[in-house]
């Protein structure tokens, strides 16, 4: 098959489909438009988040025979009209699960522990033990929302801890010896920490809002190393105002989808997002949880092995 990678990605994937005996183009530069005139050309496209692949380009894509996205999702791809075209689709959630799990549990314990607080005072010529007394993960009722590759990632690393894990998810009978699967309501009473691992879909866009928050019987801690789009910045910052959320880790942020040249200038940057900036109980992260040197190759694999699995 003839096959178009538009992103950059780890260069054993172009060696081991040529070595399937595709032969394999390259664009990183062309336009959505001026790739959209000679997808037709291909049988196969790889791609990370570069664009979006809409109805439009589908439909100009008359010889496509799947799509390799490379990454956890495929919310970047009309996946019921591209389905309803006979295009399969290929994600590659099994190549950055372990990395996504062991960054959601290193921003957990750098909050815990206050590290980013502490550092930056120590290296201001600060020495304040009192003020960065830590909270210990032990004895503490864990909840994972989505409990798919992500979720259970993070689960396993948990394994080490005195901890109780429940999670929930729409799909049922998803537990596991590393979680207990709950009903919404239960997850609320209980949990101390809620975890993040659901993709972007219309139900969970806006999911972490101030009438989802207020529901929880505890004050919680958050880690969100799923999709910016499911929490509302502004109700996130009324939540650690009040005390509702005790602290947050985010890899990921609601205006992920702006310019990142502008949104950091004070001018064009959100007042919610300004706002969140000011908590020292806030951690952040340039969407890098799964971005790591092992998952940048394990990525890569997962979709040369679903093709060789799927064509030959």
């Amino acid at each position: 098959m003839n096959i178009l990678h538009v992103d950059i990605n780890h260069p054993l994937l172009i060696e081991e489909l040529a070595a399937l005996g595709h032969t394999n183009h390259k664009d990183f530069t062309s336009s959505k438009a001026q790739i959209e005139t000679k997808i037709s050309d291909y049988e196969g496209l790889i791609i990370r988040s570069r664009f979006a692949i809409d109805k439009s380009f589908l439909d100009s894509a008359t010889n496509l025979k799947f799509i390799g996205r490379v990454g956890a999702g495929l919310e970047n791809i009309d996946v019921d009209y591209a389905t309803q075209k006979g295009i399969h689709l290929i994600a590659a959630p099994e190549g950055n699960q372990n990395a996504v799990g062991e960054h959601a549990l290193g921003m957990l314990l750098s909050l815990f522990n206050k590290l980013n607080q502490a550092d930056a005072e120590v290296r201001q010529g600060l020495w304040q033990r009192e003020a960065n007394r830590g909270v210990e993960l032990d004895g503490k009722t864990v909840g994972i929302i989505g409990y798919g590759h992500m979720g259970k990632a993070f689960a396993k690393k948990l394994k080490g801890f005195d901890v109780e894990v429940l999670c929930y998810d729409i799909k049922p009978n998803v537990g596991d010896d590393n979680a207990t699967q709950v009903a919404l309501k239960e997850f609320q009473n209980r949990v101390e920490v809620v975890s993040l691992h659901t993709p972007q879909t219309p139900r969970t866009i806006g999911m972490i809002n101030s009438e989802f928050i207020q529901q929880f019987a505890h004050p919680f801690w958050l880690i969100n190393n799923a999709r910016g789009s499911a929490v509302v910045t502004k109700d996130l910052v009324t939540a650690l105002e009040s005390g509702q959320i005790l602290g947050a880790g985010l890899d990921v942020l609601e205006y992920e989808k702006s310019s990142f040249e502008n949104l950091f200038s004070v001018a064009k940057m959100p007042k919610s997002l300004q706002d969140l900036m000011q908590f020292k109980q806030v951690l952040l992260s340039p969407h890098v949880a799964g971005w790591t040197v092992e998952s940048h190759r394990k990525l890569a694999q997962t979709i040369v092995d679903k093709v060789k699995r799927q064509y030959h």
